[in-house]
């Protein structure tokens, strides 16, 4: 996959973003495997902006890894500071999958029903609220709110 090209403004926003992230993949002593290679991608797509930990103390070897991984992954070289190096690329878009037929189901809430007289013990009631209806702060259930009318003045000027 070809490197994406990023301006230096666009790198050091980047780094900014970067600074308060967590190492989410660690290179170990075996280097850079199918595995580690499986995790980047898939942190990358997760998250867009990502550091990674290379435990080798051979600066050549961690440059190489950094070479590799920007290659093989499409990614933006973004830093690479001692042991640490960062990669970006822009996230997948997620298709949202709509369901038309889709409404709010019922919820099950616990009312307390306080009696007229003090010295009696309150009622509990399991009232059961639709996706349509509300609960009140008396415990009536009522229907949602209906969506407020535009005014006569602003009707006309549409």
């Amino acid at each position: 996959m070809p490197q994406i090209q990023l301006t230096p403004a666009q790198r050091k926003v980047h780094r900014a973003a970067a600074h308060h992230l967590d190492p989410v993949v660690m290179v170990g002593g075996d280097g850079l495997t199918a595995a580690v290679k499986k995790e980047a991608d898939a942190a990358l797509n997760a998250h867009g902006l990502i550091k990674i930990r290379v435990f080798s103390d051979d600066r050549a070897a961690r440059e190489l890894v950094y070479q590799t991984l920007v290659d093989e992954l499409g990614a933006a070289p973004i830093q690479h500071i001692g042991k640490l190096l960062i990669l970006w690329r822009p996230q997948p878009e997620k298709e949202k999958v709509i369901d038309e037929d889709r409404m709010a189901g019922p919820r099950d809430f616990k009312v307390l029903k306080y009696s007229k007289r003090g010295g009696q013990r309150p009622e509990v009631k399991t009232l059961r609220v639709l996706g349509n209806q509300r609960l009140t702060a008396g415990g009536k259930v009522k229907r949602a709110k209906p969506k407020p009318q535009t005014s006569v003045k602003k009707r006309s000027q549409t």
